[in-house]
């Protein structure tokens, strides 16, 4: 650790402010066309001169995206310790990983991964014990970047439906698999996006699809999302419309309760709220009726127990409740089951009992209660961290969760729910000692007052002076909660003497609906607030300053640092925006953009929310002649969910703008989406990218 410190230290005094001038005559960007283009929205001229980047299927974005590259590629290969980097990545990944079993039909299966495998391979074995391999994503395409989006298996196990992704978009192919003999029924379901797979008995299953693309633009979208049903044996041309045909919504889904019993239709128009349906299965004349007739909160149904269901909602509970229901009364009061307690709720069903697995200021803690909504135990856990799991079908004996922590990789536990006892079923075979880092929770003020915790890990022994190079990462949008798990590339950053620093900001779930409503719309500064007082609280507290500072982000991450390095660029040293949601007046024109209204708001909807917008929209407060930290913009062109033309037009305003010698970069992946599915090559190369572009730009030049 002395050393690290004294390299940077060394490295940074011999920096001279005339070779920084110079470094900054020698970078030389790609040039970028500027066009004439210009908006008008309530009498406001807004210019955007790089709109011809959003056609990524171009020939002339094409050739910038290649330009790009190589003066990224060029750049990040002078990094003496990248290669350094990526080999430890590559070494401290290369164990076994085995999930969680689960058992269909005759066989038990469970994924694994032998150490360095692009993708997990699902093995089977038969009640004899012999094991075999039942598929191997890695053999999908020849990269690993076709990966396995779904599976699932029909009532008695002997057809599976699985559903695959092609260079990490959201478009999925659904093949149709005899289980036994691994061979394919029928042909290939396409044209499917933002979908799950739920089998009614063992002759068919629901599924949900957009109106079929026009032409070749693949990542286009539309906002009529229709619930489809496919019976085997039959084309897909023949699959009867379920649900979606009296108006547009943009996102359906359908589910079969365990019994088979009912159909459950969940039907939003955007991230948030959504209407909840219920259609009998066992009348095929029944008709479809409604439990939840709004857009006002979130509800699904968990379990059901004959026409007894069990909803899972946010109405008249900001922290989530369970409430029962009579399928055959809809109209009845929904009466509570387990009500609504200080910490947020997310449960989950198994072996006859009710998992209500709770946070508390982001931590894990979970209660089981039986079918009649009586406590049975509070389950006690390995340690202080996030619980996954506890999930399962209602014969099921054992149940399995997984504990991690930012320190700790995570292990999965055997739970036997009658008894209470729990084992460890698999432990991490990481090759990181947790024991030589810690992890500790702070709370600090925002800048209206509002207490936010954050999660602060590190290397034992650091010292607060101020020079610890630290990675300040956040989210802060759309309910959801950033929760303590491990990490192999934030491993490897501690074990270089980083610092890791994770806060729960508003927009995110970790305190329930108020929480999320605190950063949406007009309160979204509120998030951006709230990441530049961590930044302040660790300078204060020494354990960084604004020259070892970087933020990060991905998705409304990436929008996170693009607006907060724009707000407040004298506060850190490098901005790392990853697949974000940039251009804040036109996202919703895009993709599935229309559906992120509920927190953003639209440019559209008034003069108030436009001007708002317009206020912090990263694209459009680039600044000419400011100095912005060093920033590595990453992306991808196969991203169909936050089109890369967010961050390509990011990239072009600030290589233009730039006022001080930080470089400007944009790493452009290629045959990959927004990040499910990405293989772990891409994942190494990424990382190691990223840590050592960090840590260059803060004065290292050893490690």
């Amino acid at each position: 650790m002395k050393n690290f410190i004294l390299s940077m230290c060394i490295a940074t005094a011999l920096i001279s402010c005339n070779q920084e001038k110079r470094q900054a005559a020698t970078m030389a960007y790609p040039e970028t066309r500027k066009a004439d283009v210009t908006d008008t929205c309530f009498g406001t001229e807004v210019k955007d001169p790089y709109r011809w980047l959003e056609d990524d299927r171009s020939d002339e974005t094409a050739a910038w995206v290649k330009a790009q590259n190589e003066v990224t590629f060029g750049y990040l290969k002078k990094i003496p310790f990248r290669n350094q980097i990526k080999d430890r990545l590559e070494d401290l990944w290369n164990y076994e990983k085995i999930g969680a079993p689960f058992v269909e039909g005759d066989y038990t299966f469970y994924n694994k991964n032998n150490g360095l495998q692009n993708q997990y391979v699902l093995y089977r074995k038969d009640r004899d014990g012999n094991e075999e391999v039942f598929l191997d994503p890695n053999k999908f395409s020849e990269e690993g970047t076709t990966s396995l989006a779904d599976l699932q298996f029909s009532r008695d196990g002997k057809t599976v439906a699985y559903a695959i992704s092609e260079g990490g978009s959201d478009w999925r192919k659904v093949i149709i698999m005899d289980v036994a003999s691994k061979t394919i029924r029928e042909d290939t379901l396409t044209d499917i996006k933002f979908s799950g797979i739920s089998w009614k008995g063992n002759e068919g299953f629901y599924y949900s699809r957009y109106d079929k693309p026009d032409g070749s633009e693949l990542s286009a979208m539309t906002d009529r999302h229709r619930l489809y049903y496919h019976k085997l044996g039959t084309p897909q041309s023949e699959d009867k419309t379920v649900f979606g045909l009296d108006r547009k919504r943009r996102y359906i889904s359908g589910s079969v309760t365990e019994d088979d019993k009912y159909l459950i239709i969940t039907a939003a128009n955007s991230t948030y709220g959504n209407e909840l349906y219920i259609k009998d299965l066992t009348d095929p004349d029944s008709e479809i009726i409604t439990l939840a007739d709004n857009f006002d909160n979130d509800h699904y149904v968990i379990e059901s127990e004959g026409d007894k269901l069990f909803i899972v909602t946010d109405r008249d509970a900001p922290n989530g409740r369970i409430v029962t229901a009579d399928a055959k009364n809809p109209s009845a009061p929904w009466v509570d089951f387990i009500p609504e307690t200080e910490n947020v709720l997310t449960p989950a069903t198994g072996a006859g009992y009710f998992f209500a697995r709770y946070m508390k200021d982001a931590i894990s803690q979970v209660k089981q209660y039986d079918y009649q909504g009586n406590p049975v135990r509070e389950v006690e856990l390995p340690g202080v961290g996030t619980v996954s799991g506890f999930g399962g079908k209602r014969e099921d004996t054992t149940l399995y969760f997984t504990f991690t922590n930012y320190i700790t990789a995570g292990t999965i536990y055997a739970y036997e729910p009658t008894e209470g006892v729990t084992t460890v079923y698999e432990k991490s075979k990481a090759k990181f000692n947790s024991d030589d880092c810690e992890s500790k929770q702070v709370f600090y003020t925002s800048k209206d007052g509002t207490r936010i915790p954050m999660i602060i890990s590190y290397k034992k022994g650091i010292e607060l002076n101020g020079k610890n190079p630290t990675i300040l990462y956040g989210y802060g949008g759309f309910n959801a909660s950033l929760t303590p798990g491990f990490s192999v590339g934030n491993a490897v950053w501690m074990e270089n003497g980083g610092i890791y620093a994770v806060p729960n900001l508003r927009g995110g779930g970790e305190y329930g609906k108020k929480w999320h409503t605190a950063g949406i719309r007009m309160q979204k500064q509120n998030v951006f607030d709230d990441f530049i007082a961590a930044g302040e609280y660790l300078i204060e507290q020494g354990y960084t300053s604004p020259d070892y500072l970087a933020i990060k982000g991905g998705s409304n991450g990436g929008l996170l640092v693009g607006a907060c390095m724009t707000q407040r660029p004298d506060l850190f040293k490098v901005a790392l925006p990853a697949v974000g949601v940039l251009d804040m007046l036109r996202y919703h024109t895009f993709t599935a953009g229309a559906g992120w209204a509920y927190d953003y708001g639209t440019a559209e909807q008034s003069s108030e929310m436009f001007a708002y917008l317009l206020g912090y929209s990263p694209v459009h407060n680039v600044r000419e002649g400011v100095r912005y930290p060093a920033t590595l913009i990453t992306t991808a062109d196969h991203d169909d969910r936050v089109v890369p033309a967010h961050s390509f037009k990011f990239a072009a305003e600030l290589q233009e703008k730039q006022g001080g010698s930080n470089p400007v970069l944009i790493r452009i992946d290629t045959n990959a989406g927004h990040g499910a599915g990405k293989p772990l090559s891409k994942t190494i190369e990424e990382n190691a990218d990223i840590q050592s572009f960090t840590l260059y730009n803060m004065g290292v030049r050893k490690l």
